[in-house]
């Protein structure tokens, strides 16, 4: 665990390099983003990685790991969101993003480890085409919660959903790596 542990930390301190990076560039506009806009975010980047897997080449140089890199953080912007649903302000101090930023990443990381635990490290031995897979699975999911206006009988909600997606995406990049 504690191997993954470490390789997961190196994943995300990537992501918000370049996160914190562009949030230096663009400031906080993500905030008019509505979450249905950030989970069509998400989807596009799975898309393209699923439309590559299964053509075997590309045109855009964009690459693979990039898009991952996308997915993980439009899922934190998506959890920043939820949890400033009733906060009207668009500009974010960097420092109180930075904060929101890792509050998520440890919470997702914890889950992880939880399932991680009980799975016995199972995405090891998955092919990446699965990781791809079960994103857009989850994309489906929560598309389908958000047409139900956020309400579930029985399933979790769209925060656990932005979570897996997340872990999936890290683990890609672990596996990349």
């Amino acid at each position: 665990m504690n191997n993954t542990s470490q390789q997961y930390d190196a994943a995300v301190k990537q992501c918000k390099d370049i996160f914190l990076k562009k949030m230096k560039d663009y400031g906080t506009a993500w905030r008019n983003l509505r979450l249905r806009s950030l989970t069509d975010q998400i989807f596009i980047k799975a898309q393209r990685i699923k439309s590559i897997e299964e053509k075997g080449t590309q045109k855009v140089g964009d690459d693979i790991k990039g898009e991952y890199i996308g997915i993980i953080n439009y899922c934190v912007i998506a959890l920043i969101q939820l949890e400033l649903a009733g906060d009207s302000r668009i500009d974010l101090p960097y420092d109180e993003v930075e904060t929101l930023y890792d509050k998520y990443v440890r919470q997702t990381k914890k889950l992880m480890e939880d399932k991680n635990h009980d799975y016995g490290e199972a995405w090891r031995d998955m092919r990446m085409s699965s990781l791809t897979d079960l994103i857009l699975m989850k994309i489906f999911r929560v598309k389908q919660i958000e047409d139900n206006k956020g309400q579930t009988i029985i399933s979790e909600g769209v925060d656990a959903n932005y979570m897996d997606m997340l872990n999936y995406s890290v683990f890609a990049l672990i596996k990349l790596a």
